[in-house]
């Protein structure tokens, strides 16, 4: 069974659905809370405005209007209420807690902040004291119907926050997952060449000191073949492991590795190798490891052209500033689709009858994981052909 982290698009389709019924299933139970305990306080300042109007019409005080008081008025311990002459004037508060130490002054104008508030929110309730007298009960929502109309958001963001450290999860492992299998193919396959690379070394050794062989070129280009195997195996035994960076000519790799192309690709291939930069220049890198993206990329550039056409390497400062030097790979093949510039990087992807679709992931990794640089795709045109970029740090 595969692992679960390998099913990524159902499990991050999954993680979204989830998300999505949690944060419609809060807002709308949350909603309703709301909406019941509104229409709870909006009673209870009805009831308190009845009061208000029963005390205020009559004249005597009894146990009816002791009960009023106690029970009605009283009961009020959340809304907060203003009442309010014809003039604006305060003249009582429930349930607004005033700064302390505030004078007078200041303490009117808090109340007359919080006034306007009040009159922002809700239509005032009318208290008639006489036939030109009358007296606005003002109020505002209880503090817990204010946090409870904001409680979804706070929820939708947790949702949220949770959703994305469970994705950032399954990506980790996920990379963990396919890092350890980068490394053990890799060493795999430097372990499975190291048996025949010694075989083929121990017959170049016997052609060279056999009279049969004298003045073979053969021989010598049987050698530089097995000494490019003993490099290949290096670069995959280096897989996994921190390579060792040193400053190192780049000109001098570029052409290195082009040059050992050249005669190993159609003939009908034009490379060229320009640099930009002062001859000496330098840059921190590994050299197998270089040799091997140049190479990668020129390889697909091939493919791409048909084995017809010219390929390019200009080396030159690249990025924001001078301390980054670029190498620009341009071919004049069938170019890529602008929605491809990612996927050309992904295992896997080939446009090829043959092969697996490792040399751009590969490549992709060595410069950006091992070198702290960057591998993308910076121009291509269908039809026309492509650039790749590798920025190095100088």
């Amino acid at each position: 069974m595969l692992p679960i982290y390998d099913q990524k698009s159902r499990i991050k389709l999954l993680i979204v659905v989830l998300a999505l019924i949690i944060g419609a299933v809060t807002v709308v139970y949350t909603n309703l809370l709301v909406s019941r305990l509104a229409e709870r306080e909006q009673q209870q300042i009805d009831r308190y405005a009845r009061t208000q109007r029963f005390l205020i019409g009559t004249e005597q005080e009894d146990a009816t209007t002791d009960f009023l008081r106690t029970e009605i008025i009283q009961e009020n311990s959340n809304i907060p209420v203003i009442l309010a002459d014809g003039d604006g004037n305060i003249v009582d508060s429930r349930n607004i807690t005033v700064p302390s130490g505030l004078n007078e002054t200041r303490r009117q104008a808090f109340l007359h902040g919080q006034l306007e508030e009040m009159k922002a929110q809700h239509p005032p309730i009318v208290i008639k004291i006489s036939s030109n007298q009358r007296n606005y009960i003002y109020y505002k929502d209880s503090l817990i119907l204010t946090q409870l109309r904001t409680y979804p958001l706070v929820q939708l963001g947790v949702i949220a926050s949770l959703a994305v450290i469970a994705y950032l999860v399954f990506s980790t492992s996920r990379r963990a997952e396919q890092n350890r299998v980068w490394v053990g193919l890799a060493k795999e396959t430097a372990h499975q060449l190291g048996t025949p690379l010694s075989s083929m070394l121990a017959w170049v050794d016997y052609m060279r000191s056999s009279e049969r062989f004298a003045g073979e070129e053969v021989v010598e280009e049987l050698d530089k073949d097995v000494k490019r195997l003993q490099i290949i195996t290096e670069r995959f035994s280096n897989i996994g492991s921190v390579p060792v960076l040193k400053d190192e000519n780049i000109r001098e790799v570029a052409e290195r590795a082009i040059d050992y192309l050249k005669v190993r690709v159609s003939r009908k291939v034009v490379f060229k190798v320009e640099s930009l930069l002062d001859p000496d220049t330098t840059a921190k890198v590994n050299v197998p490891l270089l040799e091997w993206v140049i190479e990668n990329i020129c390889k697909n550039a091939v493919d791409a052209m048909d084995g017809r056409g010219s390929i390019t390497l200009i080396i030159r400062h690249g990025g924001r500033s001078n301390k980054q030097i670029a190498l620009d790979i341009t071919d004049t093949g069938k170019g890529i689709p602008k929605s491809k510039f990612e996927t050309v990087f992904q295992p896997g992807y080939t446009t090829k009858k043959r092969g697996w679709g490792l040399g751009l992931a590969l490549a992709k990794r060595i410069i950006e994981n091992y070198h702290k640089g960057r591998l993308y795709v910076r121009w291509s045109e269908v039809g026309k052909g492509t650039t790749f970029r590798v920025l190095l740090n100088g």
